[in-house]
């Protein structure tokens, strides 16, 4: 299928290769965000992309970055391309602010195995699996070479930030997720858990990175988790790391995907943007055109890269 699995161009200056994005240095001296369609699980790159995924998440962020202006400013100045968007340079806040309303994921492998106090957040003997708690919890983590639990009180004591910004984190952080569970609650959709990323510009508070994506959320089909909590399936890429594991050999899971598990991959990233947003994603190459041919254009006529 027609896939960004890698953009480069010696017109920009590169500033940052990620898993998925790739930061350019804009020719305005702001940032230039291309979200591509490789997929990372358990810490790696996957050699397979995955079609639409790059535009999904840069649609989604867009689409939730706009609906929660009212409350915290975010880095968006716009969108160039669907997998493309200019971003304020901020000063990026190295915490990311994990908010939980639900017993699962890692949390649940630590409760299952005696944990009871996660990033300083003691939760109770007795929870079942993926129980609901009876309000949204923040469990920050460092950004680090591997992330890290930890407690409010040790961010401010090892020098990642102030008591003072680190509350103004937590409180925003809760906002976000209120907003957008109920939002998405209206939808037949359960926000799970998911992360914030914050920084500073010119010492204002804002929000960067991504928001409520398949890719920094838990989503679980409300319907489903009413019919059976224990095995709701979640509706994000958790589907794609439920297949690395059943086809893991000789301890290593696999580097590429099957063009089967690829396209159901599409289809569900697909799915799950049409059910927040509300509309089906447009690309402009549904009628097969090249992703790169289309990016490179519209950059062109954005003014940030001139005709090769």
């Amino acid at each position: 299928m027609n896939t960004l699995n890698h953009f480069d161009t010696p017109q920009l200056e590169l500033l940052h290769r990620g898993k998925v994005r790739d930061s350019y240095r804009a020719p305005s001296g702001e940032r230039l965000i291309v979200v591509t369609d490789r997929l990372s699980a358990f810490d790696s790159v996957l050699e397979t992309p995955v079609a639409h995924k790059g535009a999904v998440l840069n649609g989604l962020a867009a689409f939730w970055f706009d609906k929660t202006q009212h409350i915290i400013p975010n880095h968006v100045i716009s969108l160039l391309d669907p997998n493309v968007t200019l971003a304020k340079e901020a000063e990026p806040i190295r915490v990311e602010m994990v908010v939980r309303n639900y017993l699962t994921g890692s949390m649940l492998r630590g409760y299952q195995s005696g944990q009871r106090t996660f990033s300083g957040v003691t939760v109770p003997d007795g929870l079942t699996k993926h129980q609901k708690f009876p309000e949204p919890v923040v469990t920050p983590t460092t950004k680090e070479e591997s992330d890290r639990e930890i407690t409010p009180e040790n961010l401010v004591s090892e020098g990642w930030v102030s008591a003072e910004l680190y509350e103004k984190m937590r409180v925003k952080a809760l906002e976000l997720f209120n907003f957008a569970s109920q939002w998405m609650a209206e939808r037949g959709i359960i926000l799970v858990d998911t992360k914030y990323e914050f920084g500073l510009l010119d010492g204002q508070l804002m929000l960067i990175d991504e928001i409520h994506t398949p890719d920094s959320s838990r989503f679980w089909s409300a319907e489903d988790y009413a019919r059976n909590p224990e095995g709701v399936e979640q509706i994000d890429k958790e589907y794609v790391r439920q297949w690395l594991i059943a086809n893991k050999q000789n301890g290593q899971y696999p580097r590429a995907l099957t063009p089967e598990v690829s396209a159901e991959a599409t289809r569900r990233y697909l799915d799950i943007y049409e059910r927040i947003t509300g509309s089906p994603l447009v690309t402009g190459n549904e009628a097969g055109g090249d992703v790169r041919a289309r990016l490179v254009s519209n950059l062109v006529r954005a003014g940030i890269m001139k005709e090769a």
